[in-house]
């Protein structure tokens, strides 16, 4: 009899350590494929094609080639930022020559492809410092390249919108289409159709 109970008492304490041992078992188990999980997500390689995409699309920048010429120390055609002006323009030319008409540049300008920065000498006020050499309407003012002044002339714009128009074309960069000057406050449909005749974009 007392061995009997011996091991009934035997068998009552080895069932509760017999499930310990089978859930620590099994929670090691858990804790060694999550860990393999974590390891498999991590070590994935990366497809060098989205890599590369990435790359080319935080590297392009939008190159455009700009002709510098007269009074500055450096003449000559340089690949220059769309979003630099022609400040940035004239001192990668090298700077104002001594005899540079300075007055006659607008520095704040944007530059933009094809344009070309001929820096007149002192004393001569005949021709415009901006100019591009693709094919225009002279008799058309080219929207990207005016002056406030010269916006302002035009008819059905004053002092506000010609203001107006300046400072879109500085903070969004240059208009594509004739249609995108809706987007400058001021500017509504009889507006444009009153400008259609006497500007030109780009």
């Amino acid at each position: 009899m007392y061995t009997n109970k011996v091991k009934r008492i035997l068998f009552i304490i080895a069932i509760p350590i017999a499930i310990i041992v089978v859930l620590l078992i099994t929670s090691g188990e858990k804790d060694e494929d999550e860990a393999e999980r974590k390891v498999d997500v991590n070590d994935q390689p990366i497809d060098p094609s989205l890599a590369s995409s990435t790359e080319q699309e935080k590297g392009v920048t939008s190159s455009i080639y700009v002709d510098i010429k007269g009074e500055v120390k450096n003449p000559g055609v340089y690949e220059m930022d769309a979003e630099e002006r022609v400040i940035d323009a004239i001192e990668t030319a090298g700077g104002f020559t001594n005899n540079a008409n300075e007055s006659l540049v607008n520095l704040a300008q944007k530059v933009h492809d094809e344009m070309v920065i001929d820096v007149l000498p002192v004393g001569d006020n005949g021709t415009p410092a901006l100019t591009n050499r693709q094919h225009t309407d002279t008799s058309k003012i080219r929207i990207n390249q005016a002056t406030v002044e010269e916006i302002e002339a035009l008819n059905g714009i004053g002092p506000a919108k010609a203001e107006a128009i300046v400072q879109y074309r500085d903070e969004k960069g240059h208009f594509q289409q004739i249609e995108d000057l809706l987007e400058v406050s001021g500017i509504g449909e009889k507006t444009l159709e009153s400008l259609e005749d006497d500007i030109q974009v780009p």
